[in-house]
């Protein structure tokens, strides 16, 4: 490589600068070639976009339904979703095209499939004998609106109810209308001269088939003979009718009504009600009538063998209960017991022993979905306790308000913290095994271990394992326990910044390796916690203040370009004037009597008994600066080799050393730049303004920041698409464009460009797209760590990039990332002599740039809002620049691994996903993900290695997906099934009298009924017919031979329009041809249950 010098020496240019320009010309030749060397081996074929596991409550929830003898449970949602759960560890997510509300679901019970009724008039059947549920057919209703569904167990032909008061009746195998319909004018009596309403109810008399069981809304019910075409007995009542239920002997039957009454009717006597039953109403004197009480939303009526039967209903309660929460009522015998839930009650089932209606059904469990939790109660203990639940269905306890992802965490991380949160657990559970066991795992292909922080509004941080696409809560930590709190709105000090949830999470830093955590919050302050499994008693908590002041009003850039200048979102502050002290405070004053070195919030002064876990090590506070109040911090970093911890606003920076607990440095912006600033700022007065949540308030729904003061972070806002308008509080920095500090990053490299070896320091980006280098001169390890004053100075450098700086990492000569050092974590408390500590306390620097030769390079890869750059050091040339993107921004950007090598991943405001290759920055990957993106998933999306990614897809729900081939392609083997062979029960034995003399279950051959040759075909005009895309997702699915052949037939004759049982004549192999079939399909569904139409 000398090869320059010699050329220039024999051209006889001998002069000392051309020796000088000659030499830098080497040394850029020779990085040149360095970065040539690198082999980058991702390429696009790496790369493939797809959606994994969606975690969570399923968000507005709108329909249930259980399977009895698969024991699966489905929710349906009002936005069109479908949540499928079996046993713990097995689930699934299923969405409707169309979006629109789910209003029912019924199984067909161990048959593998499930119909959804939707508010949009559509039916569609869902086949489940694949690990990703797919639709098979549709049924769209063009004249009227379905309002009830029923399927009877064993059957093929649903019932569907209609708003005008009809019964239309569908074969769920080809999804076609019969002609058979049982009109509402028909059923109810010639002499009504209104319309009975809406149908609400159907159901089959568990003794026989043929009689039908119809509720109308007004009132009325009618049991129609389904052979004679006509109404045997009609039972009227004055109140609106909710819900019906059956006794299993098909004598009788109980209703709910608006009113809050029960009433129970003799089938043969349609005069008056059997019973009637106001289970919440006051008994009056003189006989009179009890006071009505809300309505009973709904009934189950429920027998046992040994004992009296249950009625279960929802609702109910009366009028003068004001407050109370929603309750369900479980009367049994003589004794009613209301339980309560935490949320209203969606819907709820009874489970039982059973699935046939006409036997005991032995209840043993009611199933109760609530607006925003899933509770089951246990019938067979006395008290009756709730289940367990093992689902992750507490992601929204309370809002969540960032999010972290860290993949291939240290093995023994895991245990640890599931040991510690163990202990948290509560008592008083049922001692049973939760009952929906259904489906299998599937096969983990993944060897390493994932971890989920979720941070919340009320100051919780909850660590979950998200290992193997499952996930289950491990640990959570209380961070509001530190602080004094006020018992009522008027206690609240005067010195808050935000409305509600003062102790809201907004940043999470994290050290798997050394399980330091360090978090900021909303009210300007950060915590930093220590990992440690004995439990301590800490006398006085740490705390430090620190006042940061922004003294600068304008800004202008040097070259005239216009660089936005946006920070991360929330680091906002809205102009408003203070609000004048009721009462006299205690904090301290200036002389004008405005507020000054003052925190928002009061740390505990009493002794803090700290729990196995996460422990407080420091609690560092922003302080009101004459009258300004603290803004809220904008990025976060800690490092547990150095013992530092550093955080920034729009306001400047401070780091802070946690180990001698001391404030190193305290700047603002401008002050980092020393005598280097490019831009022309003014000096200003202070800003005497509170400020907003800023952005945290946004993360529910929306983006809607009153002007006086922000809603907390729990505040339900409409969704809204997200946009780059410069006054959205997206953007949130305010209209005096203050630089804020958006990206920290502590490393082991080069500082300056004539260093010749790397050393600690701290990367800076700001939201004006500017980079600055702090040098750290660090004492030795051990006590003098604890002695020496940590030294903190400007190293002069400043690069430049367009928008505001997002993420930084560094690369070594071979193209691996070079993390930065950390401190492996060792307990703590544990008493050894000072030695030994002195060993411990030495950085693990996993940095392979110390044992580099001096003349070895690395580089920075920085990544903005509009690009990124990868720079040689410590030359600080740039090699590679790329533009991501020009008329949307990233909201995201992280260098992540991937297949031994590294990469960039972004996630634009405008839905795309890209990644770029390190260090040449080649588009890998690019594609439009996101439709829309609001502020929710603004704030919580966020990638990880091995090409695994998050974020927030509702309120309640966290979406998990995969940018890795690999993984998508091992998708299908990870997901579990929620179909297996299960034996169905045998039927009830009649007994020898009831066979002999009748009495028992009557059938129906319903075929012979509903068929098109006994009933003809319905009007085409009615509903329209849509195949659905599942059959080509089952096929693909399926087992391969006879079974695939057989299922792939199948699916191109039926989407020809053949006939169920041509099909199964042509595809070779059955054993029964299509007459006999038609003829006798109860007995061959039970004979070749394995051979079914749902199989594909």
């Amino acid at each position: 490589m000398r090869k320059f010098n010699i050329r220039k020496v024999l051209d006889g240019l001998t002069a000392v600068s051309a020796v000088a320009s000659a030499s830098s010309a080497a040394q850029q030749q020779q990085a040149g070639n360095r970065e040539t060397e690198i082999q980058e081996t991702l390429q696009s074929e790496h790369f493939q976009l797809c959606k994994t596991v969606r975690h969570g409550f399923p968000y507005q929830p709108s329909a249930l339904a259980f399977d009895p003898v698969q024991k699966i449970l489905a929710i349906g949602t009002q936005t069109g979703a479908l949540r499928l759960f079996g046993r713990p560890g097995v689930e699934c997510y299923c969405q409707h095209d169309s979006g629109a509300a789910v209003i029912q679901l019924q199984f067909l019970i161990n048959e593998g499939a499930l119909v959804s009724a939707l508010a949009d008039d559509t039916l569609h059947l869902w086949n489940l004998r694949q690990k990703r549920p797919a639709i098979l057919h549709s049924l769209k209703f063009n004249r009227e609106r379905i309002t009830f569904c029923h399927l009877p167990f064993q059957s093929k032909w649903l019932y569907v109810g209609t708003e005008r008061g009809n019964i239309h009746i569908v074969n769920v195998e080809s999804f076609t209308l019969s002609g058979y319909v049982i009109m509402w004018n028909k059923a109810i009596e010639l002499s009504s001269k209104s319309h009975p309403g809406p149908v609400v109810h159907i159901s089959d008399n568990p003794m026989d088939e043929g009689k039908l069981l119809i509720g109308f809304e007004s009132g009325t019910v009618v049991l129609w003979d389904l052979k004679s075409k006509k109404a045997d007995y009609r039972y009227t009542h004055d109140e609106a009718i909710h819900s019906v239920a059956w006794h299993h002997e098909g004598k009788q039957f109980i209703c709910s009504h608006s009113d809050g009454t029960l009433t129970i009717w003799n089938v043969k006597s349609p005069t008056k009600p059997f019973q009637t039953i106001t289970p919440h109403g006051k008994q009056l004197k003189d006989g009179k009538k009890p006071e009505p009480c809300k309505p009973i939303l709904k009934v189950e009526y429920k027998t046992t063998r040994a004992g009296e039967p249950f009625i279960i209903l929802s609702g109910g309660l009366s009028y003068d209960t004001v407050g109370r929460r929603p309750c369900l009522t479980v009367m049994h015998g003589k004794s009613t017991a209301v339980l309560e839930m935490d949320y209203s009650i969606v819907d709820f089932l009874t489970l039982c022993e059973t699935p046939y209606p006409n036997d005991f059904q032995e209840p043993y469990a009611v199933v109760v979905l609530l607006e925003k939790d899933l509770v089951l109660i246990d019938l067979a203990q006395n008290g009756y306790p709730i289940f367990e639940n093992p689902y992750p269905l507490t992601i929204h306890e309370s809002p969540v308000t960032c999010c972290e992802y860290f993949a291939d965490c240290p093995v023994d991380l895991i245990p640890a913290l599931y040991s510690v949160g163990a202990r948290q657990k509560r008592q008083g559970y049922s001692k049973k095994e939760w009952p929906i066991s259904g489906g299998n795992w599937g096969v983990i292909t993944q060897s390493y271990s994932e971890i989920i922080i979720t941070g919340h509004a009320d100051g919780s941080i909850k660590f979950w394992d998200a290992s193997a696409i499952t996930l289950q809560v491990l640990y959570k930590l209380k961070t509001a326990k530190v602080f004094e709190k006020s018992r009522n709105k008027d206690d609240r000090p005067n010195t808050d910044i935000v409305d509600e949830d003062p102790y809201a999470i907004q940043i999470i830093s994290w050290c798997p390796e050394s399980r330091m955590l360090c978090i900021a919050g909303v009210s300007a302050h950060v915590i930093i916690y220590r990992f440690s499994k004995q439990e301590v008693t800490t006398e006085v908590i740490p705390m430090l203040e620190v006042r940061l002041l922004y003294e600068i009003n304008d800004v202008e850039t040097p070259d005239g370009e216009q660089v936005p200048p946006v920070p991360t979102p929330g680091t906002g502050s809205n102009p408003q004037s203070i609000v004048p002290q009721s009462h006299p405070s205690t904090s301290s004053s200036s002389s004008d009597g405005l507020r000054d070195n003052v925190p928002c919030l009061k740390v505990k002064n009493s002794p803090l008994k700290q729990s196995p876990g996460y422990q407080i090590e420091l609690v560092i506070q922003l302080v009101w600066v004459s009258g300004e109040p603290p803004q809220q911090i904008t990025s976060l970093a800690i490092n547990s080799a150095y013992g530092l911890v550093v955080f920034g606003n729009c306001n400047g920076i401070a780091m802070v050393d946690y180990l001698q607990k001391t404030v190193l440095l305290n700047l603002g912006t401008i002050e980092l730049y020393g005598s280097n600033d490019p831009y022309r700022r003014e000096p200003r007065s202070p800003r005497k303004t509170r400020q907003p949540s800023g952005g945290l308030c946004d993360i529910n729904e929306g983006m809607v920041v009153p002007e006086d003061r922000c809603k907390s972070p729990t505040s339900d806002v409409k969704d809204n698409s997200f946009s780059r308008s410069r006054s959205s509080s997206v953007t949130s920095i305010d209209k005096e464009s203050r630089e804020a500090i958006s990206a920290l990053h502590f490393c082991e490299t080069f500082t300056r460009k004539a260093d010749t070896s790397p050393s600690p320091c701290l990367w800076v980006g700001t939201t004006l797209g500017t980079v600055l280098v702090i040098v750290l001169n660090l004492p030795p390890g051990g006590e003098q760590r604890l002695l020496q004053p940590v030294i903190v100075s400007p190293s002069g450098t400043i690069l430049r990039l367009k928008g505001a700086i997002l993420r930084m990492a560094f690369l070594d000569t071979t193209g691996s990332l070079v993390p930065p050092a950390h401190e492996t974590w060792r307990e703590h408390h544990e008493d050894k002599d000072e030695k030994e500590k002195a060993k411990k306390r030495r950085p693990v620097s996993v940095s392979p740039s110390s044992s580099q030769e001096i003349s070895e390079n690395q580089y920075a890869v920085i990544c903005s809002e509009k690009q990124a750059k990868v720079i040689s050091l410590p030359s600080q040339n740039c090699i590679y620049k790329q533009n991501i993107t020009e008329t949307s921004f990233v909201l995201r950007g992280d260098i992540v691994s991937l297949s031994n090598s590294i990469c960039l991943a972004c996630f634009c405001a405008n839905g795309h996903i890209m990644t770029f290759s390190l260090p040449s920055l080649r588009p890998l990957l690019d594609v439009y993900y996101l439709p829309l993106t609001n502020m929710r998933i603004a704030r919580t999306f966020c990638f990880t290695d091995n090409g695994q990614a998050l974020y927030l897809v509702s309120p309640t729900e966290i979406q998990r997906l995969t940018y890795s081939q690999e993984t998508c392609e091992n998708l299908q083997e990870m997901l579990g099934e929620l179909f297996t062979l299960v034996e169905t029960p045998e039927a009830p034995n009649r007994g020898f009298f009831k066979g002999l003399f009748g009495g028992g279950a009557q059938s129906l051959d319903r075929e012979e009924l509903f068929g098109e040759s006994a009933s003809g075909k319905a009007s085409r005009s009615l509903a329209q017919h849509i195949p659905g895309p599942g059959g080509i997702e089952g096929v693909k699915g399926a087992a391969s031979g006879v079974v695939g052949e057989l299922a792939r037939a199948r699916l191109a004759l039926d989407e020809r329009g053949q006939k169920l049982g041509e099909l199964e004549e042509k595809t070779a192999a059955m054993l029964y041809s299509a007459d006999s079939f038609s003829k006798h399909a109860h007995e061959m569904m039970l004979k070749y249950k394995d051979k079914k139409w749902y199989q594909f």
